[in-house]
């Protein structure tokens, strides 16, 4: 049997060089010392379309490693990250949001090479006293990046922040957050998205905003559209194929038990003897016209399926990857009060979505809990 490990250079570029997925690259390094010196960011093809994995919950076992699944083969693949240990994620672009259990300090990292940007504590938002949330990983809510920092310096993070009320923004070199100023009608936020050189905002009552950070006057936003509220539900925007879409998710809020159908198993109230719980029952997507400033409903993405969770919302063109469905909407847990008052934690809540007949299935078979940081999903990229 030949001794693989004593491959020539030239012929081992080769053939990491033809390698399309990034699972593939990380196993070839993994091989012996030899391969692994030719497995870097040069010899791949890191601008080709990813699809998220899943980045489970950390193990009691060993809190400094994360695993993440694959959905095109079903492998699990361990990362060391201890910069991310006990702490809350969330991600964009590739990086996470991290968010300290503890202190509440933020930061940018990046889960594969190691990367980190230190950010301004939460503590130097505008009113911060009188803001704060009881536990400091759930001040922020959902952080987006406008660029990659492995490719520019020239970008913004945009985070919802103190109880969904609030947008501030970071560029690199600013010493704090700066606030956005919202209309007086505006609610409490959902999500945001960036998209064609302006962050999209929608609220928890589906109206749509629009921020230019850029402008003479960065702090200011303008609502554009309205989309049909819904009462027990959260919404999500993200960019499609050049088109803006809202996505307005049904059940995600907590609620009381009211029989035996009921999806997750309940939260117990000792003192009111009631019973809670929560899960997605129904999505509804609407795809947002700029130039008339209306939402029109619709049941068929064609080739889309969106990604939803902690993560910036994002969506690939099924076709491009075996395995993943078009016109359904892969979602994972992302009730930060079930986090907190369940005693399991946050990570039912995820499956498969199916737009065109409302079923939904699993996507991952296992279970993965946390009360901070349950599975969320992360692209994977090289830095």
């Amino acid at each position: 049997m030949p001794d693989w490990s004593e491959l020539q250079h030239d012929p081992l570029v080769l053939i990491v060089r033809r390698l399309n997925l990034i699972e593939d690259y990380l196993n070839f390094g993994t091989v012996c010392k030899s391969w692994r010196s030719v497995a870097t960011k040069g010899n791949f093809n890191s601008n080709l379309p990813r699809i998220p994995w899943l980045m489970l919950a950390e193990e009691e076992e060993d809190n400094t490693c994360r695993s993440f699944f694959s959905l095109y083969n079903g492998m699990i693949l361990k990362k060391r990250i201890p910069k991310a240990s006990g702490k809350r994620c969330m991600e964009s672009m590739g990086w996470l949001i991290t968010v300290g259990k503890d202190e509440g300090e933020i930061s940018l990292l990046h889960p594969f090479s190691g990367v980190q940007i230190q950010l301004p504590h939460q503590n130097t938002t505008e009113h911060y006293e009188f803001n704060q949330t009881p536990v400091p990983w759930t001040f922020v809510e959902k952080a987006v990046l406008s660029g990659n920092p492995c490719h520019t310096s020239d970008y913004v993070l945009m985070v919802i922040e103190g109880h969904y009320q609030f947008l501030s923004f970071w560029r690199p070199g600013d010493l704090l957050w700066t606030r956005i100023r919202k209309p007086i009608n505006f609610r409490h936020i959902s999500d945001v998205v960036y998209f064609s050189g302006h962050f999209y905002v929608v609220d928890y009552s589906g109206c749509v905003q629009v921020c230019d950070v850029s402008g003479s006057e960065p702090s200011k936003s303008y609502i554009i559209a309205q989309v049909a509220p819904w009462l027990d539900g959260k919404y999500y925007i993200l960019e499609s194929l050049g088109s803006l879409f809202v996505v307005s998710q049904d059940g995600v809020n907590i609620r009381y038990v009211k029989d035996d159908r009921e999806r997750f198993s309940p939260c117990e109230d000792d003192e009111k003897k009631t019973s809670y719980t929560y899960g997605t029952r129904n999505f509804l997507v609407f795809q947002i016209d700029l130039d008339a400033c209306k939402a029109t409903p619709t049941r068929d993405l064609g080739d889309r399926a969106f990604f939803l969770g902690a993560n910036a919302s994002l969506s690939v063109q099924a076709s491009q990857f075996p395995g993943i469905k078009p016109n359904h909407i892969y979602f994972t847990d992302n009730c930060l009060d079930a986090y907190i008052h369940f005693e399991e934690g946050g990570g039912l809540n995820m499956g498969v979505f199916n737009i065109a007949d409302g079923s939904i299935q699993p996507h991952y078979e296992g279970v993965s809990l946390s009360r901070v940081c349950p599975p969320i999903w992360v692209t994977p990229t090289f830095c």
